[in-house]
């Protein structure tokens, strides 16, 4: 069992009178983490939104319908509940009402279960993001040999829980079977083809800037419409949006974003693209998403609050990631390669407080682990 840095944090916010929220896409061991979490306790119960009678009895139930299904557990799952209609109403009920009762939601869609649970459970609930497996939480389970010899795999298929412990084909299932799926069904998409073309469009532009007019001439729809579906696909954690880095210096672009998608085999997997490394075009902009995608869950899961930005200016001087908090600027460089060492550009170095960093394969653990040791 490979360990998953959030249960600890998930066990310490038991039983203090709010409910726990776990959001993350399918597959990621949602189920899995919640169903090693209830071991630790009796008198537990786990519910399954995705079947039709438990959504049945689930909806706007009555408080005293609350008290016959659940008021004598100590520790509920109701797994999938963005499937309950109003979900954070009944939630609410429990919490106020049951108090002696710890419920653990989990959520496929931020979107869907935040839009219900918001209001209803203002300053009654823990939120916690799941994703696919992080490099951090492999150094549990794999020694450096073994992680070192993997990464070149991890690249092109990913994270996804089936597909680290050898289940490659579960890919294809996973972005045809959950992700469309999702995304198309509950969010009531009418037009599948665009989603499907947008996100094969943004696959094929990783590591560079987007535009939605350029995406928009792409999949022949507006510029509202195309941002509309990204930020459905940014809150379904297929896609997340990094913003051009701007303190009004006049040559910095403004308003310019990148793309990045939160596993690589999911977006290898979108463009049928599975060639090994070394007949790669793209092993660049693989490296970069890798790398910053684990950072962003190495800040997810360690609760640490930075703003992150990409960098480019007019003269097309480009740093690949920074991180700002207190004012402090943190560049990064990402290369495949230690042969050239690039330098940080002289209008950034002159302008700011900062440091600036390679991160290549030999220094890439420390970086999704302990920022301070790439300095």
């Amino acid at each position: 069992m490979i360990y998953r840095i959030i249960k600890d944090q998930i066990i310490q916010s038991l039983f203090k009178k709010k409910v726990v929220i776990i959001y993350g896409p399918r597959q990621v061991g949602k189920t899995t983490l919640v169903k090693e979490i209830m071991k630790w306790y009796e008198n537990t119960q786990y519910i399954n939104c995705d079947d039709p009678t438990v959504r049945l009895e689930l909806t706007n139930p009555s408080m005293q319908k609350l008290k016959e299904l659940f008021g004598w557990y100590k520790l509920i799952v109701i797994d999938e509940a963005q499937r309950i209609e109003n979900i954070g109403i009944t939630l609410k009920m429990i919490v106020d009402e049951l108090p002696q009762v710890q419920v653990i939601a989990t959520g496929s869609s931020s979107f869907e279960l935040a839009n219900k649970v918001s209001e209803p459970l203002t300053g009654r609930k823990y939120l916690f993001h799941l994703y696919p497996f992080s490099r951090e939480e492999l150094k549990q389970s794999y020694n450096p040999i073994e992680r070192k010899s993997l990464l070149q795999t991890r690249l092109i298929y990913g994270m996804y829980p089936d597909v680290v412990l050898g289940e490659n084909n579960h890919l294809k299932l996973i972005v045809d079977s959950y992700l469309y799926k999702d995304i198309l069904e509950h969010q009531n998409i009418k037009k599948p083809n665009i989603l499907i073309k947008l996100l094969q469009a943004i696959a094929l532009q990783l590591g560079c800037e987007v535009s939605y007019h350029e995406l928009s001439q792409i999949c022949w729809v507006d510029p509202i419409t195309i941002e509309k579906y990204v930020d459905l696909l940014e809150k379904s954690f297929v896609i997340f949006r990094l913003p051009s880095f701007s303190r009004n210096i006049r040559n910095e672009l403004k308003k310019s974003k990148k793309i990045y998608f939160w596993d690589n085999g999911v977006r290898n997997t979108i463009i049928n693209a599975y060639n090994p490394i070394e007949l790669r075009t793209d092993i660049g902009p693989l490296w970069e998403n890798f790398c910053i995608s684990e950072r962003m869950k190495y800040l997810a899961y360690h609760q640490i609050t930075k703003n992150t930005y990409f960098r480019r200016t007019k003269q097309q001087q480009e740093i690949d990631y920074i991180e700002e908090e207190s004012m402090k600027l943190d560049a990064f460089e990402f290369k495949r390669s230690d042969k050239k060492i690039p330098s940080v550009p002289s209008n950034f170095a002159s302008h700011y407080d900062h440091s600036f960093s390679i991160i290549h394969p030999w220094n890439f653990e420390n970086f999704v682990s302990d920022s301070k040791s790439t300095k």
